[in-house]
């Protein structure tokens, strides 16, 4: 099962799990979002909906995904780009988009402010 890991870390952080990529260590599948709150305009409920119905699914076009939704196409559409531009959906070839995971895992922690 391929999960992808939607977490909430720092540039630094970010940037030491690169090189350690770049060194040749394997750490999976992660996207990271500087904040609580970017990670969440990102992934408005409406899109987490959409996730939900691509998860496992393989390459759809955006009506096909609009009509599974019951949604607007005009609005999938904005909604797509918006997750292609995260790096959490990929367009393939022959111009559908897919979300190449089987699991979404999300890691963040709220501590009290400092």
């Amino acid at each position: 099962m391929r999960t992808v890991t939607l977490d909430v870390s720092s540039r630094e952080s970010t940037n030491r799990r690169f090189l350690k990529a770049f060194d040749g260590e394997s750490l999976g599948d992660v996207i990271s979002f500087e904040s609580p709150a970017l990670l969440f305009k990102v992934l408005s409920g409406k899109r987490w909906e959409m996730l939900n119905i691509m998860t496992g699914k393989g390459p759809l076009t955006i009506r096909e995904l609009a009509r599974r939704l019951g949604r607007d196409v005009k609005a999938v559409h904005g909604d797509v780009h918006a997750l292609l531009d995260a790096g959490i959906l990929q367009k393939t070839a022959t111009g559908q988009i897919v979300f190449p995971f089987d699991a979404v895992h999300v890691d963040f922690m709220l501590k009290e402010a400092a």
